[in-house]
């Protein structure tokens, strides 16, 4: 099977240097020439927290302009940003029965589906992180036992599991740990919220995940963001799943002793990635636009569909979109940016 890899950046190299090393067909495509040429000469660099789990492989990595031919899958792992130009531009490289899989952050599927067509869009859910280090070198932050066991989350769109499904999923455990789902949109809607709290606050603080869980106010205010989510996830007609690290339908809190569960539950979840930080956060660093308009902003857009509140999410886009704006990073004291939210709450974080 001929496979494009299309977004060579922090998740990218991870998947494509895997797949590459267990012998797939695979080609790596990136906009940022500095990176392509970095895989060209030096190869693709996985670094893990374990140190015995960090290698080197060759790769055959291009410039999107490169594309040719015909390929059978295309695994799409660019930002959500880069869609309106990435989806037509896949358009002479794809047969009727060419599959692609968009393994992005957010909901992006049906706005996938409308470029390439419902039935050869196939959705899935990284389950583990990432983080870009230099060009051709990215840090696979997840644990490694874990990220071996539940890499990946797949599933077809508005239809069960098909046969096609499992050829992509039997391609992937090259990679890590690979489930097909029947709940595909539970998945994304719960991923969403998982990047919506530990991301945003990440990239609207400019630390890591670690920082965003051990800063008493931001976690307080993630637990109100998992809140947000769940209540626009259930307006949207669905539920959330267990992760294996927390079931988020029982994440909906009423009453401090429920919110602090939820709180020493994402402490626990986001310390498996203690150095790890948000790609949007990335972003920033690189002065590039963030996703922040697919994470949050998403669910702010569909709770204004609905008629929710959700002034976490408002606040988070609001802080990520002025870093975007003077080309920089905030820092751990634009949390008190938080505080009028807050009133009331106070003895949870002081």
């Amino acid at each position: 099977m001929r496979i494009a890899l299309v977004g060579a950046g922090s998740m990218g190299i991870i998947i494509g240097a895997y797949l590459t090393r267990d012998g797939h067909d695979v080609e790596l495509f990136d906009s940022y020439k500095a990176n392509v040429q970095a895989l060209q000469k030096n190869g693709a660099k996985v670094v893990h927290l374990e140190e015995e789990n960090t290698f080197t492989i060759p790769v055959k990595a291009y410039t999107t302009d490169k594309m040719s031919g015909i390929y059978d899958l295309v695994l799409l792992t660019t930002k959500q940003t880069a869609n309106p130009v990435v989806l037509p531009a896949l358009l002479p490289h794809l047969s009727e029965d060419s599959m692609v899989c968009a393994l992005q952050n957010g909901i992006p599927e049906p706005a996938v589906a409308e470029v390439i067509g419902d039935a050869r869009t196939i959705g899935g859910a990284m389950m583990f992180g990432g983080t870009w280090l230099e060009p051709g070198v990215s840090a696979e932050t997840s644990n490694f036992e874990s990220f071996k066991r539940s890499a990946f989350e797949l599933g077809e769109v508005g239809r069960p599991a098909t046969p096609r499904l499992q050829e992509v999923a039997k391609i992937l455990q090259s990679v890590g740990g690979t489930v097909m789902m029947d709940n595909l949109m539970e998945v994304k809607w719960t991923k969403l919220c998982v990047n919506s709290c530990g991301s945003g606050m990440s990239a609207a603080l400019g630390c890591t995940f670690g920082e965003a869980v051990e800063n008493k106010k931001s976690l307080v205010c993630q637990a109100f963001i998992v809140k947000e989510c769940l209540e626009v996830c259930h307006a949207e007609g669905y539920k959330m799943v267990d992760t294996g690290a927390a079931d988020f339908e029982t994440f909906y809190w009423t009453n401090r002793e429920e919110m602090r569960y939820v709180m020493d539950t994402l402490r626990a979840m986001w310390n498996n990635l203690p150095t790890g930080k948000a790609s949007m956060l990335q972003d920033l660093e690189k002065k590039q636009k963030s996703e922040i308009d697919y994470i949050d902003g998403h669910v702010a857009t569909y709770g204004r569909k609905h008629g929710i509140a959700t002034p976490f999410c408002d606040k988070v886009v609001e802080l990520v979109k002025e870093a975007e704006a003077r080309g920089g990073v905030n820092d751990i004291s634009y949390i008190s940016r938080f505080d009028e939210l807050l009133v009331g709450y106070e003895d949870m974080y002081s």
